[in-house]
């Protein structure tokens, strides 16, 4: 089944991750995304719509315009297609952390067969997103990378074209596609109870690099929702406020008439 690892490493009576069905299609154009994901290392997820699935690599550093960025991808479990859409908080277990909708769009093969060029280890492909376009490659490296296997290990690598560049995407454009938030505004977000339980035993990364991001993260999601609060409980004061400067306004006028 397609989707059986992706359902045995998750407990969705704990994730708000879907469970997933497969989904076939009829269709020249087909979904993909790039999910950025703090767990316990940050990281991009890209996934390609093929034969009702989400086909999935983590790309530990991000796609790279630059034609001589190999950028190391790993092959990991399909995904369910309503997982393209999904923005939020995965609380704990597999994959727990922040995950945000950082590139959506359409992709077209540029090989008559996905599933042989799968097989070979040599992927082509043409991406019409919001950050990412133009011509693509996932190569297989046969584990010559570190961290690789002969299997799970990918390189992707962006093709010369018009849509390539030295622009470090990552850094340029951060932010989600479909809340235009950052990682502490999806969190802030979110249902209290789902987040909070983060910051006790459950977080998706305790040290490192990614940890202290987190740990930023999750102290200016607290600002934020602070200030969304205050917001709300003088909401009406700050109606009446708001009308003070025309009264006044009216005022003055009278007074240079009169003069």
């Amino acid at each position: 089944m397609a989707l059986e690892e992706y359902r045995k490493k998750r407990d969705f009576k704990k994730t708000p991750e879907p469970e997933g069905k497969v989904v076939k299609k009829k269709a020249k154009e087909l979904f993909f995304c790039v999910q950025k994901h703090l767990a316990s290392q940050l990281h991009y997820d890209l996934r390609l719509e093929h034969d009702g699935v989400l086909l999935s690599w983590a790309v530990p550093k991000g796609p790279s315009l630059n034609p001589t960025d190999k950028r190391l991808a790993m092959h990991v479990e399909d995904h369910p297609i309503e997982y393209g859409t999904f923005e939020g908080v995965i609380p704990e277990g597999y994959g727990a952390g922040i995950v945000m909708l950082w590139d959506q769009g359409t992709w077209t093969p540029q090989v008559d067969d996905v599933d042989a060029a799968l097989k070979k280890g040599d992927l082509k492909f043409t991406l019409d997103g919001y950050k990412l376009k133009g011509s693509w490659v996932l190569v297989r490296t046969g584990g010559r990378y570190p961290g690789g296997s002969s299997d799970r290990s990918w390189l992707l690598i962006k093709h010369k074209d018009d849509w390539a560049g030295d622009l470090d995407i990552t850094t340029f454009a951060p932010k989600s596609v479909k809340s235009e938030g950052d990682f502490e505004d999806i969190l802030a977000q979110d249902r209290p109870d789902v987040w909070e339980s983060n910051r006790s035993g459950g977080r998706p990364a305790q040290g490192g690099e990614a940890g202290a991001m987190l740990a930023k993260i999750i102290a200016r999601a607290t600002e934020i929702k602070a200030g969304r609060a205050t917001v709300s409980r003088s909401g009406t004061k700050a109606t009446k406020t708001a009308k003070a400067p025309a009264k006044t306004t009216a005022a003055a006028k009278r007074r240079t008439k009169n003069r």
